[in-house]
């Protein structure tokens, strides 16, 4: 019996132990680079236009307005 018999019994268990392993192992390297580069700040600003006003050729065309 030996290595044959036990490798197919025990061949998923073995898969999803090596599954788990590579995703812990590919979160820290995530939060290790994140920890790295310091906080994400968001400052973009949001440049739509509201739903309740008209669109007009001015809003399309003039760069200076905001």
């Amino acid at each position: 019996m030996g290595i044959h018999y036990d490798y197919k019994s025990t061949r998923g268990a073995k898969a999803m132990e090596k599954q788990a392993k590579r995703e812990k192992k590919l979160a820290e390297r995530r939060a290790k680079k994140l920890a790295k580069s310091g906080p994400v700040e968001k400052t973009e600003k949001d440049n739509t236009i509201p739903l309740d006003t008209v669109i007009t050729l001015d809003h399309l065309t003039n760069p200076d307005k905001k």
